[in-house]
């Protein structure tokens, strides 16, 4: 089996990037949801999605997300940040900001058709503990759902699912309001301080 390896999405990736979100067409969510407000993201015309996550490759570091490859194929990402930069996010009333630390935040991974259970998700989930905590952030956060055994559509189990981030040394802090294929999301945080923090 090849190895899974994850880069950040720097500009020089950006054909990678297009790739994995081509399939969603100019309509797609071109991992903007939590990074806009809803108004925004509702009135964005189509290309709109591609045009700014462009935008925020070339406008980093941090890079808003990580790719993962087989071989020279990029088969995964990762969407994270700074949790201040998900407008969304920030404006929250079913996932809410719980203290004043200034945490990043996981909101979503997109797995390629053919590559999904094969280890891709846990691969980026590390590499984005890495990439967060090599930045200096204090804490990563996340909202997945627990599927209770139940095997769920894709386009609901974006957010991740609880047992991957358990096995990564997140912990559940809170059950939220917001709601993925009818389940609580849960707000889990692992924190990148140390134990001397």
């Amino acid at each position: 089996m090849s190895v899974i390896v994850v880069r950040p999405a720097t500009p020089d990736r950006w054909p990678d990037v297009a790739a994995l979100f081509a399939g969603d067409g100019p309509k797609g969510c071109w991992c903007q949801y939590w990074r806009q407000s809803s108004g925004d993201y509702s009135r964005g015309a189509p290309g709109s999605g591609e045009l700014r996550l462009h935008e925020q490759v070339d406008d980093g570091p941090p890079a808003p997300g990580l790719i993962a490859y087989l071989g020279d194929v990029p088969v995964g990402w990762c969407g994270f940040g700074p949790r201040s930069s998900m407008e969304r996010l920030v404006r929250s009333r079913t996932i809410p900001q719980i203290d004043e630390q200034p945490v990043w935040s996981i909101v979503c991974f997109k797995v390629e058709v053919g590559y999904r259970r094969r280890g891709v998700t846990h691969a980026l989930l590390a590499a984005a503990v890495d990439h967060a905590r090599d930045r200096g952030a204090p804490i990563l956060e996340a909202y997945p759902i627990d599927p209770e055994g139940a095997r769920l559509d894709v386009a609901f189990s974006y957010v991740g699912f609880t047992s991957v981030f358990e096995a990564a040394g997140f912990t559940r802090v809170l059950e939220t309001d917001a709601k993925s294929a009818s389940r609580p999301r849960w707000l889990m945080r692992l924190d990148l301080r140390g134990p001397d923090a």
